[in-house]
């Protein structure tokens, strides 16, 4: 019996020997992959590790660092398009747009429709005054990806950078998301102003308000528009808002024009008020739009005193502008000093011969003075300026009727 046990003993051992042997001398194919795989999965951590480094030093402003680990982060596995995509972005912002290209060109070999890549190819050729070719790149990037309104407006403003605003237009109102998007609201608002329709800009911004409420920069577009369509009630209530802001409330230029949209609604005095607030502080005794503003809402209050020494203070500041003596010639002609008043408004005509409104005074002037002729002149020239005011057209007619009934030689 032992004997037969130690046979069978050596026979199972011989059995299992070629196994015990091959494992001692390598793994197995199934061990292989597993290891590979392994493998592979921590190149992979390492490389968005590094990747991730990149990106947070990139957002810094760290450009060395980022650059330094997203080279990094390829050298582990160069198979990531965002990889190759970042480290274009660093160098973008590095100037380096010639390496930025190969960059962006290894990732669009990589991924031919990812829209990340098509869209900085696009920022790069921008920067290198191609915009035929950035236009092409962000076309591409909204095709691959039209939810990104980012994509849509950089292909909007090429196409205005190339004088065809109407095609931006109609390309961004394509767009799937374009009636809820603020950008593409906002762009179209632009796009409106450039060409002449201030009352559809104002419905853009009003939009791009409503879907964007905490950005104070279409706020500001929108207040413009407003003052520009007259609406000057809705735009004070805006300026009021922004103003309550604590990064806009010693902004110089919105109480300004908070100051215009008051004047606008008939509110003369409390736009007085900033004006003199502006003009007490330091830097701000040589203001000129404030020293204008003090002017106005103080001839329309009849404080003539402020307004005089106002229009002094204009004509000091500016001799060249024709602001100061249009005022002069408001005070001359109220307090009855025609002469004066026609005086001055020659000066400010001789400054700025292209505003109707400074004829059109000027044809009132000589017709108090009884100059009808020379009104008729001047009241002429108003209109060919500014050929569809109804107003001066009747003045017009007015002064034609009048030279007719009157006697030669009168001028």
């Amino acid at each position: 019996m032992k004997s037969f046990s130690r046979i069978a003993f050596v026979a199972g051992m011989a059995l299992t020997l070629p196994t015990l042997i091959g494992c001692a001398g390598g793994h197995g194919k199934y061990t292989q992959e597993h290891i590979s795989l392994a493998k592979e999965k921590m190149s992979f951590m390492k490389s968005a590790t590094e990747w991730d480094l990149a990106r947070q030093a990139f957002l810094s402003g760290d450009l060395e660092k980022a650059l330094t680990k997203v080279n990094g982060s390829i050298e582990i596995n160069d198979t990531v398009v965002k990889s190759h995509v970042l480290k274009s972005r660093i160098l973008i912002e590095m100037g380096d747009l010639g390496n930025a290209i190969k960059s962006l060109h290894t990732a669009e070999t990589l991924s031919p429709e990812d829209a990340d890549t098509q869209y900085y190819l696009g920022v790069v050729f921008e920067r290198l005054n191609r915009p035929e070719d950035a236009l092409t790149h962000f076309e591409n990037a909204c095709e691959f990806d039209d939810y990104n309104p980012s994509y849509a407006v950089a292909a909007s403003e090429m196409l205005i950078d190339l004088d065809r605003s109407l095609e931006a237009r109609r390309y961004l109102e394509s767009i799937p998301m374009s009636v809820n998007n603020a950008g593409i609201q906002q762009t179209l608002g632009h796009i409106a102003l450039i060409n002449h329709d201030s009352k559809q800009a104002e419905l853009h911004f009003r939009d791009a308000r409503l879907l964007a409420p905490d950005d104070t920069g279409i706020l500001e577009q929108l207040i413009h528009t407003q003052m520009q369509n007259g609406h000057f009630a809705d735009a004070e209530r805006n300026i009021a808002a922004l103003l309550q802001n604590f990064e806009h409330k010693d902004r110089r230029d919105l109480k300004l024009l908070h100051a215009k949209a008051l004047m606008g609604t008939q509110r003369p005095v409390e736009a007085r008020s900033i004006y003199q607030d502006l003009l007490s502080q330091t830097n701000g005794k040589s203001d000129l739009d404030a020293w204008i503003g003090l002017g106005n809402t103080s001839y329309s209050i009849n404080d003539d005193r402020t307004a005089r020494r106002a229009a002094a203070r204009i004509v000091a500041i500016q001799p060249s502008s024709h602001e100061g003596y249009v005022l002069w010639a408001m005070i001359h002609r109220r307090s009855g000093d025609m002469d004066k008043s026609l005086t001055s408004i020659n000066d400010a005509i001789d400054r700025n011969n292209s505003d109707a409104d400074l004829f059109a005074f000027r044809a009132v002037v000589q017709r108090d003075l009884g100059m009808t002729k020379s009104a008729l002149s001047s009241a002429s020239r108003a209109l060919s300026l500014e050929p569809s005011n109804k107003e001066l057209s009747g003045f017009v007619r007015s002064l034609e009727a009048s030279v007719v009934a009157s006697v030669p030689g009168e001028d």
